[in-house]
């Protein structure tokens, strides 16, 4: 994966999408709405982030679909099997001991197409980091598959869809108008801002969980080793209940 850095100054430039780059967002979308459905379908109330609902797609751009909340692991398996998928890889992650630990679904070798939801209840800052990125919401995608939403990218820059593309700024500096055009609190965009400047100076410092699970083991087995042996996930485990 090619490392994007952050862009920290510059102009708010418009980009211009060919017709190739439309016809790469309605393929994404159409996959990402495959998976939404079947996941509704079983109950579940699933979203869609990252450029696939910002529109500001490439070829190599991941479907990143994502239930916001607590549920049984079988649910989306089910869900998943019913339209023919096998999971690539099954992994839990934890990015640090504050972190929520998530549940994730690899579907392909790439691992461009990414079912996820939280083993723990997300806080607040980390809901919001959904919509910090852009996201949108099954019911959204299935009434008109060209809807776009703002966002911002890795690049801590600024994308607003329009007509002919999106246009697309810096955000440092102006979190607070960031904050304001997302809908989520200030808090949330500065924190972005010093992990992704951090990271773009230091490089990532990996994560501090990072389990796959073996063939037959469910997520609720694998979270309920990790509560054994490991008393940073018990203390968040018991803090979000």
């Amino acid at each position: 994966m090619v490392k994007e850095k952050v862009v920290r100054v510059g102009d708010r430039v418009e980009v211009v999408y060919e017709p190739k780059r439309w016809k790469i967002l309605v393929g994404k979308r159409k996959e990402a709405l495959k998976i939404m459905e079947t996941l509704s379908k079983f109950g579940l109330n699933p979203i869609v982030h990252g450029s696939v609902a910002r529109g500001d797609v490439k070829e190599t751009s991941d479907i990143d679909v994502v239930v916001p909340y607590v549920i049984p692991s079988y649910k989306v398996e089910l869900a998943l099997e019913a339209i023919g998928y096998k999971p690539f890889k099954r992994i839990i992650v934890q990015a640090t001991p504050q972190h929520a630990l998530k549940a994730y679904i690899i579907l392909d070798e790439f691992e461009t197409k990414v079912v996820s939801f939280p083993l723990i209840r997300l806080s607040r800052r980390e809901y919001e980091f959904y919509r910090f990125g852009g996201m949108l919401e099954y019911e959204d995608l299935k009434r008109n598959i060209m809807k776009r939403v703002p966002g911002v990218d890795k690049r801590l820059m600024l994308i607003k869809p329009t007509e002919r593309g999106h246009v697309e700024e810096p955000i440092i500096g102006k979190e607070v108008e960031v904050a304001s055009l997302l809908g989520v609190p200030i808090d949330v965009v500065e924190e972005r801002v010093r992990v992704l400047t951090r990271r773009d100076k230091h490089g990532r410092t990996g994560v501090f969980i990072k389990y796959e699970l073996k063939p037959g083991e469910t997520f609720e087995e694998a979270l309920d080793s990790l509560l054994k042996s490991n008393p940073y996930v018990r203390r968040i485990f018991y803090e979000r209940m």
